[in-house]
């Protein structure tokens, strides 16, 4: 790749979620002083998705709790928001965005943050209104009107999203089924032993959990009939959430050719393949890693990193991604990929509700999950980024103190 030429005098940002403000910020602090644009497809201050599926459903958070900054941040950082600004495509060889009413604006620099869209059921009728997907602030306005005591609410997909969804309709006094072919979802990320609990949990709230794939979505005269593939049955429901994951938003990209592998992919600084465009969020995925890493730090973290990429400044080691689920009144947090881990060990007792799962390959620390022992986690962080050589014995034993391992 080529080195992009000095000095931007304007820069697109394309999106307006926290990897998209985090690289606006970012760019300011680092000093940078030419003229910053960001787009929003949608009207309103940008806000945090994570409340969405929490505090938002629940009717406990309104919009401007959840802003990202406030109305007074982007006059102070300079940064001109157009809401309601769909970017259409990109123009990287002569520099500029187009906007869906045929507007061109010059740019020197893109950032895609772009994010994603939520996949559609991929069965007959999966892409029918009635079937609720949770993205946006409208979709969780719409959502919420449903979740009333009583409803009978069908989630497709026992992810983080689907999970946190059941859980408040179920606060919420619904009646809900929750739908998943994998018998123990997230196993991959977390770990069997923490997955497995996690999972056990939505049963014992009173979830009726089925382990199947969906065929097909009906209208029925008494609101959906869901019709199972594996089980041979149906689930009837006045309300169905699809929670199965999105697709990253790569349409601009692809269209620019760019290179595009499940997300757009980046190197160093956020980087594209082409030296005047960057990608954050959760539409970049890291050349060299297998998945794209969805969470709020990693949105954060990009961006960052991408301010320093776009200023040709060194970037330092994010270290291991970070992330966190709210259910049931329990936190989930998770560090490194459980996946790349040879062993797991535990550390606690599982039957309480509140352990830690350690992922090792070797005699280093690659990954840890834990449910409300967030100083396991915050330790095993730093064991993980700085390589520190361990044992089983150490990591299980509950007297040894995980932070002293560090002195190493």
């Amino acid at each position: 790749m080529s080195s992009p030429p000095s000095s931007p005098r304007r820069i697109a940002v394309v999106g307006a979620g926290l990897a998209a403000v985090s690289t606006c910020d970012a760019l300011r602090v680092q000093g940078y002083d030419g003229e910053l644009v960001l787009y929003s497809a949608e009207r309103g201050l940008p806000y945090d998705r994570p409340p969405l599926s929490k505090d938002v459903l629940l009717g406990k958070a309104r919009r401007e709790d959840v802003l990202l900054r406030p109305a007074q941040w982007y006059e102070e950082r300079r940064v001109q928001l157009r809401e309601g600004a769909r970017v259409c495509a990109i123009r990287p060889q002569s520099g500029g965005v187009e906007l869906a009413d045929g507007t061109v604006a010059a740019a020197d620099r893109v950032v895609l943050a772009t994010g994603g869209t939520p996949r559609l059921l991929p069965v007959p009728g999966g892409d029918d209104p009635a079937v609720r997907l949770l993205r946006t602030w409208e979709d969780a306005e719409r959502l919420r009107e449903r979740l009333l005591p009583g409803t009978r609410v069908i989630v497709v997909g026992a992810g983080l999203i689907g999970a946190e969804t059941a859980a408040v309709a179920v606060a919420l006094g619904c009646r809900v089924t929750l739908v998943d072919p994998v018998p123990v979802p997230l196993a991959a990320a977390v770990g069997g032993d923490i997955a497995g609990a996690l999972h056990r949990r939505h049963t014992a709230e009173g979830i009726e959990v089925v382990n199947a794939g969906v065929a097909s979505v009906e209208r029925s005269p008494g609101g959906l009939l869901v019709r199972l593939a594996g089980y041979g049955g149906t689930l009837a429901a006045d309300t169905l959430v699809a929670g199965i994951g999105i697709h990253p938003a790569t349409e601009a990209a692809e269209a620019a050719g760019l290179r595009v592998d499940n997300g757009v992919v980046v190197h160093s600084g956020q980087r594209t393949s082409h030296p005047n465009v960057f990608a954050v969020g959760d539409v970049a995925r890291p050349d060299g890693h297998r998945v794209r890493h969805e969470h709020w730090e990693a949105a954060q973290r990009d961006g960052e990193a991408a301010a320093l990429g776009i200023l040709g400044r060194p970037v330092p080691d994010a270290g291991a991604p970070w992330f966190w689920s709210d259910r049931y009144g329990s936190r989930l947090e998770a560090v490194g990929t459980m996946a790349d881990a040879g062993r797991h060990v535990l550390r606690g007792d599982p039957d309480s509700g509140a352990f830690t799962a350690f992922g090792l390959l070797g005699d280093r620390l690659v990954a840890a999950a834990a449910i409300d022992r967030a100083r396991d986690v915050k330790a095993a962080r730093r064991l993980i980024d700085r390589g520190v050589p361990l044992s089983s014995t150490e990591l299980t034993d509950e007297h040894t103190d995980l932070r002293a391992l560090l002195k190493r």
